[in-house]
């Protein structure tokens, strides 16, 4: 990152060594050679204190850094939006294939295992809903480029808005039709098994 070369340019430019430097922001000269090397980086404490003593902004003492520091995050948001979606996929598939078996071999008892997939996948939906909002990502479009690590210009973004509602009724429409799709195939299915049965 650009911090460690800002730190070792500046305190160059006061003519302090790093035992000094690390005297004035109230850390060790380990820490200090750590921050020049990249090897950790300073708190907000130890920001606001450099800034101070190099005389110079936040902004232009962290300059690239911020840039660099919301990559980081969006990829973390993107991998972990991946992996939510695989396992939303999963555990709907499961829970609609399943709550039919279930129901009819275990009774009402069929219920409690179809609760517990029922209340992971929610919990997964939310987790999913919350990384949307809070990378202000809503319609298909939207999400796909996200996924990809792109972003809309702003023409696009405010047709997409546009959109969001109408997705979003269509999405749990479809959803809903889906469901009742595969619940009726699979009890075709076991209607079938159990005649042939007997």
């Amino acid at each position: 990152m650009e911090l460690s070369k800002q730190i070792r340019k500046y305190r160059k430019e006061l003519g302090f060594s790093q035992e000094v430097l690390a005297e004035r922001v109230f850390v060790s000269r380990q820490t200090v050679s750590s921050w020049e090397n990249d090897k950790s980086y300073p708190d907000v404490k130890s920001l606001l204190l450099l800034s101070e003593v190099f005389h110079v902004s936040l902004d232009i003492l962290i300059k690239g850094d911020v840039e660099q520091m919301k990559q980081v995050i969006r990829q973390d948001d993107i991998k972990q939006m991946k992996r939510y979606s695989k396992i939303y996929v999963v555990l709907f598939v499961v829970g609609v294939v399943s709550v039919v078996p279930l129901v009819e071999w275990l009774g009402l008892w069929g219920l409690l295992p179809f609760g517990v997939i029922w209340t992971a996948l929610m919990w997964v939906a939310f987790r999913l809903e919350k990384l949307k909002k809070e990378n202000d990502v809503q319609t298909y479009r939207e999400i796909t480029a996200f996924l990809e690590g792109k972003t809309l210009d702003g023409t696009d973004k405010q047709v997409e808005q546009g959109k969001r509602i109408y997705q979003k009724i269509l999405l749990a429409m479809g959803a809903g039709l889906l469901t009742l799709m595969i619940c009726a195939v699979v009890g075709v299915v076991i209607a079938l098994v159990q005649g042939l049965v007997k």
